[in-house]
């Protein structure tokens, strides 16, 4: 006799194996912790088969569990391209999200993909600048969503994370050892501001070796050693390295990551959007509703 996978316990499994771990995949479902380990226990307990393998640093997926993935990613995107076909028509449109360059990893490619699959009627038009002109763009109704670093808060916005300003340079590079200090960054960077003024306070020395409106740019200079740059912790690209200073350069502030939303028409389209952010970043229904 055909048995039926349990697509809800399936999607909470593929989750925590994309996620890393049951917190965020919890978030990002808009569930409890306990809830998704009980979907995850009923999965296993349904197949025989262990899927996941827990220890100190967390969960690892199995070897049945990786032969599961597979099947899972398919299945769930099948159910997601059916009921977008089939339901409510009104999930259709565009939503503009502006993101600053250097935060679009580690969260957002994952965020673009999550919410394609769920909203396949729904264009998602990315944009890369500043956190200024960004806000400016929310403003002037050409933005339904961004994402922004800066020290506080404007009214409205929702902080998803807050996080130290470091340095960082070219994988062991000694750009940071030179004196004068050579520093690469945008113009309206506000990382910019924040570490010449902690430079300043320090009394030490420094040139801007590199200032390009493109962060590729600023990426390529400080991966080839010739500057340093300032970036939020757990955002820093492959291509460069936190710098293990020792107290030789100044601390840097910390720096908060906020979600701001237009109340222009594609208001709820960006609502569903904004729901996957706030997944990415860990944070749940009961706190974002707070």
């Amino acid at each position: 006799m055909p048995r039926n996978l349990d697509l809800t316990a399936l999607r909470s499994f593929v989750t925590v194996a994309e996620t890393g771990g049951v917190t965020k995949a919890a978030a990002q479902l808009n569930l409890t912790q306990s809830a998704v380990s009980m979907q995850l226990k009923r999965l296993e307990e349904a197949l025989g088969q262990p899927l996941l393998a827990r220890d100190g640093r967390g969960v690892r997926i199995t070897p049945h569990g990786e032969q599961l993935l597979g099947y899972g990613r398919r299945i769930l995107a099948l159910n997601d391209e059916v009921w977008a076909r089939m339901s409510d028509h009104k999930y259709e449109g565009e939503v503009i999200f502006g993101v600053p360059a250097d935060i679009v990893y580690p969260h957002i490619p994952s965020v673009l993909r999550l919410f394609a699959q769920a909203y396949p009627r729904v264009k998602v038009q990315l944009i890369s600048s500043n956190t200024e002109r960004l806000k400016k763009m929310l403003v002037a109704g050409e933005a339904d969503l961004i994402l922004t670093t800066e020290f506080g808060m404007d009214e409205g916005g929702f902080a998803l994370q807050a996080a130290p300003l470091i340095w960082v340079g070219a994988p062991g590079g000694n750009a940071w050892q030179n004196r004068p200090l050579r520093l690469a960054f945008n113009k309206e960077c506000v990382f910019r501001k924040a570490a010449l003024a902690a430079l300043s306070t320090a009394d030490m020395g420094w040139e801007m070796a590199v200032e390009s409106d493109s962060f590729r740019t600023i990426e390529a200079s400080v991966s080839a050693d010739l500057a340093i740059h300032a970036e939020l912790t757990g955002a820093t690209s492959q291509h460069m390295e936190i710098i293990s200073h020792n107290g030789a350069l100044p601390e840097l502030p910390m720096f908060n990551i906020n979600l701001y939303l237009a109340s222009g028409v594609q208001r709820d389209l960006a609502e569903c959007l904004a729901g996957y952010v706030r997944g990415a970043y860990g944070v749940n229904v009961a706190q974002a509703a707070e």
